[in-house]
């Protein structure tokens, strides 16, 4: 191949450095960016007062002090962030990845391995292989990288023996095996003196392999030539009624004007009529470029939509098999709602499987029901709609989903799509002709849910029962849950761990839209105790019909008025993963109804819902804030 790209430029590698803690990550990047003169004169000057300070060769520079930055790494002297540095020779152009070695940084490794392109797995040749060497091994195959090289550093603390090198390379052949790396290459090196970075060694002459810079120029990635075009959009440009354009970064493949191009998930077609970018027109655009395309038919294309090759388009699906790596303290659990980035799509989505938990360090599959940090797992995710994708092994763009917190935008785990399950391909929506609205028109009333939560004892169930036989009294036509009754039939698997109040909620949640399409007004009375859960339950309605009623009561009355004698027994410990006491609730921070019912008596609150049930003032943009106020003393 080239050394040269397009227009010329000398080709880019990304690149990712790992290994275990204190192998000299580090340092072999230090001497690679001194050798290569990346580094400035201020640079350099900081490098030899914190070498001073800091450092740990004496007189001599400490090159991993270009990468340790952070204030906490100087002080303990270990990676603890990914640092990013960039560099050329003569040949080519590079961005190193200085991955940390620590097992509780694993997210922050995987992060370095999403975008590069290869991996320098260090081996301290006095240690050998650890366990670390084999996570990583498995992390950046399971992050599309194909080509490794197995560095042997500190070969001066071994006396430079070629046996200990060879005893390396033999052990790592079947792990090499296993994962089926394209190439792996093994090179010995001292960062420290800089055998073998840029210069051959005296001091191994049975060494005949590249140097790493030799070996890193050489590198072949093989990027295909002859992709089929797909491009993410990213914005929509409308700047005046003369010009709609369509922005985005080429994933894959060459566009030109004149080419046929689908839209996924619409399936419409069109023709390219200009590519523009901010010098002025293109007559073609390749992968990696940022351009702006113009179609010439007016067609719907959105952000997160994908345009691609008409005669070889791209899949969509609502359901996916997928590798994940959790990076949130907050565990994963089955059936709890996220919001999903799939290149420039944002969409609902839901693991509704984890089929297995991964060990790293072996391979093992293990048996799980929720993910903690640093977890990686193969799962199933489902999406509220279906969404254009590649598998990852063809596409990282297309085939990489970040899953995001809904309520505290904390991005919780990093994915890599493997293929869209078969189910997705077969269930498709059937069109029926009568409308949630004419069931509800047929009823004469509006159909809306009132979701009721609080501790237990805090009166939901004695307000949502008055509130039904006020309906029903008055004609209306309802239905009450009540998290108590459900677990008698529908619910009656589940316990009262934190993965099964997930599904309960998730169920509830569906079967309450349903009744609510039927045109019925559906009262749900449960715990609910987590945000996540009760945020899930309200997006799967339309803003007007969900109805969020936070039952209030301090804990200490509701364990004096204790009717089932619940808190008692939980209280005694016969009850455990009990609400209020050794399990969690998550108060509503901006309910669309507060309920105090020390204050208010059930009857009245019943009441003021019911009001809200019989006409104007009850969708959720005006009854945000509304405050149920006392008039006949408390309950």
């Amino acid at each position: 191949m080239n050394d040269t790209g397009a227009h010329g430029a000398l080709r880019l590698l990304r690149f990712i450095a790992c290994g275990s803690v204190d192998d000299g990550k580090s340092t072999l990047i230090g001497r690679l960016l001194w050798e290569a003169r990346a580094v400035c004169d201020d640079q350099a000057m900081s490098l030899e007062k914190a070498s001073r300070l800091h450092g740990t060769r004496g007189d001599r520079l400490d090159f991993a002090l270009l990468l340790d930055g952070l204030h906490a790494e100087l002080e303990q002297g270990i990676t603890i962030d990914v640092a990013y540095r960039y560099f050329s020779t003569a040949r080519r152009r590079f961005i190193v990845a200085d991955a940390p070695g620590h097992e509780q940084y694993t997210r922050n490794m995987a992060t370095g391995a999403s975008t590069a392109q290869a991996a320098l797995l260090l081996v301290d040749a006095r240690k050998g292989l650890l366990v670390q060497t084999q996570r990583h091994s498995r992390i950046v195959r399971l992050f599309g990288i194909r080509h490794v090289a197995v560095v042997v550093n500190k070969m001066d603390l071994v006396g430079w023996n070629e046996e200990r090198f060879a005893e390396v390379r033999r052990g790592y052949q079947a792990l090499q095996d296993e994962l089926g790396f394209d190439c792996v290459a093994f090179i010995p090196v001292c960062a420290v003196d800089g055998d073998n970075i840029f210069e051959r060694s005296a001091r191994m002459p049975w060494y005949g392999g590249p140097t790493l810079v030799e070996y890193l120029e050489g590198l072949d990635v093989g990027e295909s030539a002859d992709a089929s075009f797909r491009m993410p959009v990213q914005w929509v440009n409308r700047p005046n009624s003369e010009f709609r354009g369509f922005c985005g970064r080429v994933a894959a493949g060459t566009v030109r004007a004149g080419d046929r191009v689908r839209v996924v998930p619409s399936g419409t077609e069109s023709t390219i009529g200009s590519i523009v970018v901010f010098e002025g027109t293109l007559n073609a655009a390749r992968e990696g470029q940022a351009i702006t395309l113009t179609l010439d038919d007016e067609i719907d294309v959105s952000r997160g939509d994908v345009l691609c090759a008409a005669s070889d388009p791209v899949e969509a699906a609502d359901q996916f098999e997928a590798h994940l790596i959790w990076t949130s303290s907050q565990p994963l659990i089955a059936g709890r709602s996220y919001t999903a980035k799939i290149h420039s799509r944002y969409i609902g989505a839901t693991v509704t499987l984890i089929k297995h938990k991964v060990d790293v360090a072996s391979g093992a599959h293990l048996a799980a029901r929720s993910l903690r940090l640093n977890d990686l797992a193969v799962v199933n995710i489902a999406t509220d709609a279906p969404v254009p994708f590649e598998p990852y092994a063809k596409s990282k763009t297309m085939g990489a989903v970040i899953l995001i917190d809904r309520i505290s935008q904390e991005t919780v785990g990093a994915g890599m799509i493997h293929f869209a399950l078969r189910r997705a391909a077969n269930a498709h929506w059937q069109a029926i002709d009568v409308s949630p609205q004419a069931r509800a028109a047929i009823k004469g009333q509006a159909a809306r849910c009132f979701w009721l939560t609080g501790l237990p004892a805090f009166g939901k169930s004695t307000i949502a029962n008055l509130l039904e036989r006020r309906l029903h009294a008055d004609g209306l036509h309802t239905y009450l849950l009540d998290g108590d009754n459900v677990r008698h039939g529908l619910n009656r698997d589940l316990g009262f761990t934190e993965p099964d109040r997930v599904e309960n909620i998730r169920r509830v949640a569906e079967v309450a839209r349903l009744m609510v399409e039927a045109g019925l007004i559906v009262i749900v009375s449960f715990i609910s105790p987590y945000r996540a859960d009760r945020a899930f339950a309200r997006s799967r309605f339309q803003p007007e019909q969900f109805v969020e009623v936070y039952v209030n009561t301090p804990a200490s009355v509701c364990e004096r008025r204790d009717p089932k004698g619940l808190w008692a027994k939980a209280r005694s410990g016969a009850l455990v993963n009990f609400t209020g006491m050794d399990s969690p609730y998550e108060p509503p921070e901006s309910p669309d109804i507060r309920v105090d019912t020390t204050e208010c008596a059930a009857a009245e609150a019943a009441d003021r819902l019911a009001n809200m049930a019989f006409g104007a003032g009850g969708s959720h943009g005006s009854a945000a804030s509304r405050q149920v106020q006392p008039t006949d003393g408390p309950r």
